[in-house]
């Protein structure tokens, strides 16, 4: 495919479109050369008046002090021999003090330590009888009118003396005030660091919202309210003082809360929780004050505060010191400043956390968080609406099928979504092909999914014992009743695997039967039972298997109550608690349960491997088919793996449970 042809020299190069972000204002253009920015000291113009203080200072200093020669002290008989050698050009005079300038240096004391220099000072003494003047007359000497030098004056003393202090004082206050916003009005510590975004062309709409239509639906009819509050109000209705978006990580919240802003066409003020606090104590409070102040001035209005887990935990926990820190501040805060809605102001507060479960109940009771939107992950066919709104601005090739890539992506939210769409317009472009292609999709998802391929060359018998390994997973994967397909084998390695086997189902599935999960043990186990089988012994290359089946195993027994044994209890934390130190020790669980746990653990993954060997053996020639396809090839997509193996392929669990469905009459 030809190279798109490069700019001419004669076009002028135009900035990318649609970089800027949503509703911020658009940054300030460089100079004509794209010199750098003009340079904006912190502190404004306060900067430069203490800079100008700084300069005058050294300035005066200087101008006082710059009078004052040093002058060396001569007794009055070394003055007058002076006189008397004709050394001496000028004198000045005032009471018994002697002060003038020797036309050749002289030096005193006598000797090479002595001080040398043309500038004196001397005391006539009080007796002297000597005729001092005639003699300076005789020997030319010039007699001054002016008075002497007495040195620093009284203004010029206190100035260096107290002046370094008193600069040094006021750059702290100055300091201090800034730090804690006070009257210098400069943006500091006990100011919000919200970012306020107002109506622009780049608006984020529901358009731009794909695949959670049940939660844009619960946030319809609050854009509703701050588009057509009289509509409400006749009737005496009043609107949610806060909504809270909880969710997986990426399903949309902050986009959610976008789009909700964008539709209703208010200001619309952002920030992360943790930017309320700081190590100064109070200053989180006194952000939240500023925020709540800054938003009712521009009402209607929206509030979001992003991961509002990171302030709004329980209070009373193990992290609070005397019950009392920064956090519950900042919390007891917001608590206040939503209390003091009366819901005719027109700002809401929309908030989004991953875990709704640990946060404060006072923050969920009803007239603060009246509305909980739970955005979840989207189905198939809102995968499909999400690389719908992806690819509107990517050139697509005729062999994409967005509907079978969302049918391949079980699972994915929609930043997966758009961080894959991103990667294959990537790979698109170092390939410099025109358009994307699905090959570049693929290979796109492969590297999400399995890693990004490691140029290593490995021995010809680790090669092996790999390709090995990764069959029995893959075989294994095949002859599971109701397992999910296996869609990829390889042994290029990726990531910190040296191979990779990948199996994802054909439908979106919301619970797991106990048969299932024991497919699953049984699968990863397979890459150790074909070690064993081939080579009678293992390696290290297991580890990560393992890891994935203790975690599973033990979540059977200890959460989902799948052991006769144990019954159907829960033992085990859930995924949302915060793991002990040391389990057991807070006596909800006893020792004997918890060596329970432990021995049914072991007995349901004994079983699975016992039965994953006994497989394997039983489908010797097809392991040997897999292996030394994949040593040939290296990579066996679906379609090429179960015709290497002979296996036809099984349904899935979904389709499984979609044939034992009968249609209404």
């Amino acid at each position: 495919m030809p190279d798109a042809a490069p700019p001419t020299p004669t076009e002028p190069r135009r900035a990318p479109q649609g970089w800027r972000v949503e509703g911020a204002p658009p940054a300030q253009e460089a100079g004509a050369e794209g010199g750098l920015r003009r340079f904006k000291p912190p502190g404004g113009r306060r900067f430069w008046w203490i800079l100008a203080g700084l300069l005058a200072f050294n300035v005066l200093a200087s101008v006082l002090t710059g009078g004052a020669p040093e002058r060396l002290e001569v007794p009055y008989t070394t003055f007058r021999d002076q006189v008397q050698a004709g050394n001496v050009a000028e004198v000045t005079s005032r009471g018994d003090t002697i002060q003038g300038r020797f036309r050749q240096e002289v030096r005193f004391p006598a000797g090479p330590k002595g001080e040398s220099e043309t500038m004196f000072e001397t005391e006539r003494p009080a007796f002297a009888d000597d005729e001092l003047l005639d003699l300076l007359v005789r020997e030319d000497v010039v007699v001054n009118a002016r008075p002497v030098d007495e040195g620093r004056s009284l203004l010029a003393t206190i100035l260096l003396g107290f002046g370094p202090t008193l600069l040094i004082v006021a750059l702290f206050v100055f300091l201090a005030r800034r730090a804690m916003g006070g009257a210098s009005g400069l943006t500091g510590l006990g100011r919000s660091r919200a970012k306020r975004y107002e109506a622009s062309e780049q608006r984020t709409t529901f358009a731009d919202v794909a695949g959670i239509d049940e939660s844009e639906e619960e946030i319809v009819e609050i854009v509703d309210f701050l588009k057509n509050p009289d509509r409400y109000r006749k009737l005496g209705g009043t609107i949610p003082k806060g909504v809270l978006l909880s969710g997986l990580p990426g399903t949309g919240k902050t986009l959610l809360a976008r789009a909700m802003a964008g539709e209703a066409g208010v200001p619309f003020f952002s920030l992360s929780a943790s930017e309320f606090i700081e190590m100064v104590v109070g200053v989180g409070a006194s952000r939240v004050r500023d925020l709540f102040k800054q938003a009712m001035e521009a009402a209607p209005a929206i509030i979001f505060i992003d991961e509002l887990d990171a302030i709004g935990r329980a209070r009373g926990g193990g992290s609070a010191i005397g019950g009392h820190d920064e956090r519950e501040q900042t919390l007891n805060q917001i608590l206040t400043e939503m209390d003091g809605f009366s819901g005719s102001e027109g700002v809401i507060v929309v908030a989004a956390t991953n875990r709704p479960e640990i946060l404060d109940p006072a923050l969920l009771r009803p007239g603060r968080f009246d509305r909980r939107v739970v955005v979840n992950p989207p189905d198939q066919r809102g995968r499909l609406e999400i690389l719908q709104v992806h690819t509107r601005g990517i050139p697509l090739a005729s062999d994409v099928d967005l509907g079978s890539l969302a049918s391949s992506t079980p699972g994915m939210v929609g930043a997966d979504l758009k961080n894959l769409v991103n990667e294959a317009a990537l790979t698109a472009a170092r390939r410099n092909h025109e358009r994307v292609s699905l090959g570049d999709f693929t290979d796109a998802l492969e590297k999400i999914i399995l890693g990004t391929a490691r140029k290593i060359l490995l021995s010809p018998a680790e090669r092996e014992r790999t390709a090995y390994h990764e069959s029995g997973h893959a075989l294994l994967g095949m002859l599971q009743p109701g397992a999910d397909p296996v869609r990829k084998i390889s042994i290029v390695p990726r990531g910190r695997a040296l191979g990779v086997t990948f199996q994802s189902p054909t439908a979106d599935r919301y619970g797991y039967d106990a048969d299932y999960l024991r497919g699953r043990i049984i699968g990863a186990l397979g890459g150790r039972a074909a070690e064993e089988l081939v080579y009678g012994d293992v390696t290290t290359g297991a580890e990560s298997d393992l890891e994935q089946v203790t975690k599973i195993a033990r979540q059977m027994v200890g959460r989902w109550g799948m052991s006769e044994a144990l019954g159907p209890v829960s033992v085990l934390p859930g995924p949302s608690d915060q793991p002990l130190l040391f389990p057991g020790m807070d006596g909800s669980v006893s020792e004997e349960t918890r060596r329970l746990l432990d021995e049914e653990v072991r007995r349901i993954v004994d079983e699975c491997y016992d039965e994953a060997a006994a497989k394997l053996r039983a489908n010797r020639d097809k392991l040997e088919a897999l292996a030394r396809a994949l040593l040939e090839r290296e990579t066996l997509d679906e379609e090429e793996a179960y015709r290497v193996a002979g296996v036809a392929a099984q349904p899935s669990e979904a389709d499984l449970l979609a044939a034992r469905v009968v249609p209404e009459l």
